[in-house]
């Protein structure tokens, strides 16, 4: 996870036809909140982990095909998540209390949009990406670290500048 210059490298999936990487482009100044995490594990990398300035791969799931988009970057650190208090927010978790919430949050940047997508196959061929978390069987979570050889593997295999 943490690289020589104390980044942080992640992955965090998005349905394309919910908010895909465009939607994060076009956004006011490229920058949104990620809301709407209802996993623990992936909630406490947010809430625990992920410090400003760690660079995200912007994954597109639930899509044909699936893949990994382009990069944004984390801008605010880990908050609340107000949509799990509104009861009409497809992600109100009635359960969670505002004086100690549950879920959180945190606000992401776009960096890049790749020129190149890349697939979800094409990851499985590359030999230094067989042992990323998104290529693990049984692996869901919508987000999940990614090691700074896997990071420098994918925006090879992307032509990114970064």
């Amino acid at each position: 996870m943490t690289a020589k210059s104390g980044k942080n490298y992640w992955l965090m999936k998005s349905e394309p036809s919910v908010f895909s990487i465009e939607d994060l482009e076009k956004a006011p100044k490229k920058t949104t909140c990620w809301d709407g995490v209802r996993n623990y594990q992936a909630r406490n990398f947010m809430r625990d982990s992920m410090k400003i300035g760690d660079l995200v791969l912007f994954y597109h799931s639930n899509a044909d095909p699936a893949g990994i988009a382009g990069v944004a970057e984390i801008v605010r650190e880990g908050y609340p998540d107000s949509s799990a208090f509104d009861s009409k927010d497809v992600h109100y978790d009635e359960k969670s209390d505002a004086k100690n919430p549950t879920w959180m949050m945190v606000d992401v940047r776009h960096v890049e949009t790749f020129k190149k997508f890349l697939p979800l196959e094409e990851l499985r061929k590359s030999a230094a990406l067989k042992d990323m978390m998104l290529l693990q069987k049984g692996s869901r979570l919508s987000v999940q670290p990614v090691t700074a050889d896997q990071w420098k593997a994918v925006l090879k295999l992307a032509g990114s500048s970064l």
